[in-house]
C-alpha cells in the first residue's frame, strides 16, 4: 500500500498531466475559449428558438457576425471534436470545455 507520500506524489502527477493536456487543448483551438463560450450561448439561443436543422447554420452565422477569417478551420476542428451541426456543437463541444 503506498504511503502518504507517494499518494501526494502521485496526486501531483495527477495535476501536472490535467494541466499540461488543458493547454494543449487550448493551443489547438481555432479561435479563442472565450469567443467558443459566446459561440455556445448564441447557439443556446438560437436552438431553444429555431431548433437545429441538421446544419451549421447557426455557428456560421456567428462566425459571419464575429468576422471569423478562419472559418474553413473552425469548421473542421468542430467536426474533429464531434460537432456536425448546431446542437452537436452545443452538446458534444463544449463538454470539452467543461473543467
Amino acid at each position: 500500500m503506498p504511503d502518504k507520500t507517494e499518494k501526494e506524489s502521485r496526486r501531483q502527477i495527477h495535476r501536472e498531466l490535467r494541466e499540461k493536456a488543458k493547454i494543449e487543448f487550448e493551443k489547438s483551438l481555432p479561435i479563442s475559449k472565450e469567443l467558443f463560450q459566446t459561440l455556445f450561448d448564441f447557439l443556446d439561443e438560437e436552438l431553444e428558438k429555431n431548433g437545429c436543422d441538421d446544419r451549421l447554420k447557426f455557428t456560421k452565422q456567428f462566425l459571419e457576425i464575429n468576422k471569423i477569417q478562419n472559418v474553413d478551420e473552425v469548421e473542421n476542428w468542430l467536426k474533429e471534436n464531434g460537432g456536425f451541426c448546431d446542437c452537436e456543437v452545443l452538446y458534444n463541444v463544449e463538454e470539452l470545455f467543461e473543467d
